[in-house]
């Protein structure tokens, strides 16, 4: 399953939080020709997430695709940055107007990032996993922060439990959905 190539970069544009206020942690991944923004859901100020990816000679209308873990508006807020997209979520791609049925378990944006399905946040959060030089890095929901032992808005804990272990199981190192990337281990909470 885990036969991702190692040719993605990627990097954190923003870090998330979840109090004061709350912001998703955002991230961007380059592999060939995909240019891929995850979570581009609500921050501070817009320029929280264009800033750093100008910084990085992308400009929004570059962006080729756009992941959201799950459909609460703290990870898809700003979504319309990036007209040119295509928008991926758990069950089908976006573009215009268009819906492509699709689903998301096993699905290759390019051969360095895949999707994979991790309920319990909600039962339709999907896993961005990319394959890098350090590893594979999986941009998650499953964890709101390293130090998430439960999550207070969960739908199904036992099935977090097992998203988390999927997880755990395959990445080198965690970018969760409201905090610093981590590398798992055994004091990762499952």
């Amino acid at each position: 399953m885990m036969d991702l190539t190692a040719s993605a970069v990627q990097t954190v544009l923003h870090e998330g939080y979840g109090s004061a206020g709350v912001a998703s942690t955002v991230g961007y991944v380059e592999d060939g020709d995909v240019r891929l923004v995850i979570d581009p859901g609500m921050v501070r100020s817009r320029s929280l997430i264009l800033d750093p990816l100008t910084a990085r000679g992308v400009a929004p209308d570059q962006v080729t695709d756009v992941v959201f873990s799950h459909h609460h508006p703290d990870h898809t807020l700003n979504a319309a940055l990036f007209p040119n997209a295509r928008f991926h979520d758990h069950w089908a791609i976006y573009r215009d107007d268009e819906w492509i049925w699709r689903d998301a378990e096993g699905y290759r944006l390019s051969p360095g990032i895949m999707l994979i399905r991790t309920p319990g946040h909600t039962f339709e959060d999907i896993t961005t996993l990319v394959g890098t030089s350090e590893g594979i890095v999986a941009f998650t929901h499953a964890w709101n922060d390293a130090t998430s032992q439960g999550d207070r808005h969960a739908v199904d804990m036992d099935a977090l439990r097992t998203a988390r272990k999927r997880v755990v199981s395959v990445a080198d190192i965690i970018v969760p959905g409201h905090g610093p990337a981590f590398i798992p281990g055994p004091e990762t909470p499952l």
